[in-house]
């Protein structure tokens, strides 16, 4: 048999042990080991001694949110409100008057002072708009010149517009709140979008990326414009659109369809459309809001703050109709849930759904599942779900979680070893760009679960190399229905594959791994 290409002389894991080479035909793997070196091939490319691996497999990111980022004011280096005004005020000074200045990034809990406010960014940049996007996307601090265009007498359920004790607004909107914004900034242009999604995309080849799920498109909060799916839709018709990518859908945008035909998309579309590049995946529902904002919905106040157990963004009830609905509509559903109470209203609207209409196989989820107690730990696995956590929190959000929760808690947050040992398939992402989403960061924290100051977070619930590299690439296929093309490297799967310095299969190895190469259908895409 002639094939397109053998990759030899290399260390192939994949996902079920270890080889020396892989053919690609078509772009799909047709051999492994000798039986690949045998084959004639157009084309035979020597990877050098690398160690090759499934492509990578970000089961919950925001590759738009990203890309577009890039051209924000970066604060996540800042480490005092004052740096960040500094930062403002050093953006503004290269733009014309009355211009928006957008930055992204920053996180209260690591800076000096606190939320920046209004009057600090008045000061920093007078004559301007100014907004600043938090690194959690769950909140966003304006100047007054923005917060004098906002209709804060209509403020959405499941939000807030914080007040400083003399009872006026500091400029932070929290959760539904940022809404209030959208008159001014949204939508965003489809070609902007496309330009975003061709620098991310581009970023995450280098990272050893090579599939992705957007999490939430068309509308809601992380929503950038009515016509998202177009957008990717151009920049795969472009080419710019490197990675093969599932979209999931804002539970805000379906709707009752005629002639009785259920809950969804115009047409009848729903969870599974699509091809290899280009799927649509879950409805994407926010139950809560964040644990380093102190928004998400706690069983128990949050640490120091005995007045606060955060709040839902929807009403209980129709976060419950929503989901049994888009269930009886046939949709895979992921639902954001953070917070202990959260997850136990979501976990009770996923039992009814399936007691109602039991379905096999639904894999529903609850993205972030961050703060799991064990009893919902067991209901989870014996209602079927994915728990979708995000091993890289663990690192750059520790602190925050830790001073957010009191220690008593940190053992039950983003929990992965238990998910694992409940028999659970467990994905692995990054929520991207809340922090940084190379995996190779990802592994190594899912491994040592240290926080950035260094103590221990929660390290009963770390797992091993080879148990991390599986849920980044094959339990990430798993959690989107994906198992049968991508997340390990076996005959007649995607030949879409990533070839790194050494073993990540070795703990001591983790920290000095680069990408050297990444494949997409056989073809390499990128190289170091």
């Amino acid at each position: 048999m002639r094939v397109d290409a053998v990759y030899e002389n290399a260390t192939v894991w994949t996902g079920a042990g270890v080889t020396s080479a892989l053919a690609v035909l078509h772009g799909r793997v047709v051999a492994l080991g000798s039986d690949a070196v045998e084959l004639f091939a157009r084309s035979r490319v020597d990877l050098g001694g690398g160690f090759v691996v499934p492509g990578f497999h970000d089961a919950h990111n925001h590759m738009a949110w990203f890309g577009m980022g890039l051209d924000d004011v970066a604060l996540g280096g800042c480490r005092s409100v004052e740096e960040v005004y500094d930062a403002v005020a050093a953006r503004a000074a290269t733009l014309p008057a009355g211009s928006w200045v957008v930055g992204s990034g920053y996180d209260q809990n690591k800076l000096a002072g606190g939320h920046p406010d209004r009057h600090g960014l008045d000061r920093a940049a007078p004559g301007m708009l100014v907004r600043l996007k938090h690194t959690s996307g769950h909140m966003t601090v304006v100047n007054s010149a923005v917060l004098d265009q906002l209709d804060l007498a209509h403020v959405p359920v499941g939000g807030d517009v914080v007040l400083d004790p003399d009872g006026s607004p500091t400029g932070l909107l929290r959760e539904q709140a940022q809404l209030l914004l959208r008159p001014l900034t949204y939508p965003t242009p489809v070609s902007r979008v496309v330009r975003g999604l061709d620098r991310a995309s581009e970023r995450y080849l280098s990272e050893g990326i090579t599939s992705v799920q957007e999490a939430g498109i068309g509308g809601g909060l992380v929503g950038e414009t009515p016509a998202e799916l177009a957008a990717y839709q151009e920049a795969r018709e472009a080419g710019v659109l490197r990675v093969r990518s599932t979209v999931m859908v804002a539970a805000s945008v379906l709707h009752d369809l005629p002639d009785g035909a259920g809950f969804g998309l115009d047409l009848g579309l729903r969870t599974g459309l699509g091809d290899e590049w280009l799927r649509v995946g879950p409805m994407k529902l926010f139950a809560d809001g964040s644990l380093v904002g102190r928004t998400c919905a706690m069983h128990e106040p949050f640490d120091g703050e005995p007045d606060n157990v955060g709040y839902f963004q929807v009403p209980e009830d129709e976060l419950a109709r929503t989901i049994r609905r888009a269930h009886d509509a046939g949709w895979q559903i992921a639902t954001h849930a953070i917070g202990d109470r959260a997850i136990t209203v979501v976990l009770d609207a996923y039992e009814a759904a399936l007691a109602a209409s039991p379905r096999t196989d639904h894999r529903h989820r609850i993205e972030h599942c961050a703060v799991l107690q064990p009893a919902e730990l067991s209901r989870l696995a014996s209602l079927g779900m994915l728990a979708s956590p995000q091993g890289r929190f663990v690192n750059e959000l520790g602190d925050g979680m830790r001073a957010a929760l009191g220690e008593s808690r940190v053992p039950w947050c983003y929990r992965l070893r238990s998910v694992l040992d409940a028999g659970c398939v467990l994905p692995a992402s990054s929520d991207r760009p809340v922090v940084d989403g190379a995996p190779l960061l990802a592994l190594a924290d899912m491994v040592r679960r240290r926080a950035a100051s260094g103590a221990p977070f929660g390290v009963e619930e770390a797992l091993t190399p080879e148990e991390a590299l599986r849920a980044y690439t094959y339990g990430s296929a798993y959690a989107t229905f994906a198992e049968r093309d991508l997340g390990t490297l076996e005959e007649g799967k995607l030949a879409d594959f990533a070839v790194l310095s050494g073993s990540p299969l070795e703990e001591s190895a983790l920290d000095e791994l680069t990408v050297q190469g990444t494949a997409v259908g056989g073809e390499l895409r990128y190289q170091a």
